[in-house]
């Protein structure tokens, strides 16, 4: 039994048609809140034996084509607002990253290297995203979040143990709100920066394909913060070429002929085909260099039950 809510709560939802690969079983059940209250009073009420799995607009997730056992939480209007205060960004979880970078260079702020970053300010807090040099660590202040039992904290950032591509936030914790410093910059100065962003990244990856964006984690050569470290840091993409793995495929799923660390849906891939192919990379790179490549997809749900 569910609690009641004002939001929208959907039993047995499809899952493949929000996720930017187009993939995964349905989830037992979506909950899309109205409003921070809505989410709060829905936690609070529900079995804490029911897992909750918060997730944005799919850019970097595989739902696996089982689906998921738990209640989705899928945050939308009412969770994307954008403000801008002195130095200070503050954003919804629910925007989008192009957006509030948008938004921050055109009150002449910097928030720039957000721009290009695939994805909501909720998963790039959670995943500590970065991009031409700069992450989320390099500018968050504090976030805003809902607990699991439905108490509204807020978290500095140094609470979040922000590390490369990684962050503690307690399971089962909404994300709703996050506050970034951003420095001072010319709105025409910033546009241009990010229009010339646009076009590096349309160059080297396949933007037009159905992706997740990056798939492997560069390995090694990071600071505690996220930060790379130029004079150590390896490429999983050239040790994907050196295994011999651009352009591979199973079935739908083939690693990109443009940019092999982008793992793409050709048309009709299973979550299967793209996790398989992804693990089969895994395997040859490791045997190729002694590398053993992480993943920065991330991966949750089941099997199908019957495999025929």
């Amino acid at each position: 039994m569910m609690p009641p809510v004002r939001g929208t709560l959907t039993e047995g939802r499809p899952l493949a048609d929000l996720t930017w690969l187009r993939v995964g079983g349905p989830a037992d059940w979506l909950f899309q809140p109205a409003d921070e209250e809505d989410l709060a009073g829905f936690l609070a009420a529900l079995d804490p034996a029911v897992p909750v799995f918060p997730m944005g607009v799919g850019s970097n997730l595989i739902v696996r084509d089982g689906g998921l056992r738990a209640v989705v939480i899928r945050l939308g209007r009412g969770f994307n607002g954008i403000r801008v205060e002195g130095e200070r960004v503050i954003s919804g979880a629910a925007a989008l990253d192009a957006h509030v970078a948008r938004r921050a260079a055109e009150a002449g702020r910097d928030l720039t290297f957000l721009r290009t970053i695939p994805g909501t300010i909720g998963g790039a807090v959670r995943m500590n995203a970065g991009c031409y040099g700069s992450y989320v660590a390099d500018h968050l202040i504090e976030v805003q979040a809902i607990t699991r039992e439905g108490r509204a904290v807020t978290l500095p950032a140094a609470d979040l143990g922000l590390a490369y591509r990684q962050s503690r936030l307690p399971e089962g914790w909404v994300l709703v709100e996050a506050t970034f410093r951003a420095d001072a910059g010319d709105p025409a100065a910033l546009a241009r920066r990010m229009d010339e962003q646009i076009a590096r990244r349309d160059s080297s990856q396949p933007t037009r394909e159905r992706s997740a964006g990056s798939t492997f984690r560069n390995p090694a050569g990071f600071s505690s913060t996220g930060r790379a470290d130029d004079t150590h840091e390896l490429k999983a993409w050239k040790l994907i070429d050196e295994a011999g793995m651009r352009g591979a495929r199973r079935g739908g799923a083939q690693m990109s002929e443009m940019h092999s660390n982008f793992l793409i849906n050709t048309g009709g891939a299973t979550a299967a085909d793209l996790e398989g192919l992804g693990e089969e990379v895994i395997k040859r790179v490791f045997q190729s260099s002694g590398i053993e490549l992480q993943w920065e997809i991330m991966r949750v749900g089941e099997e199908p039950v019957n495999k025929q």
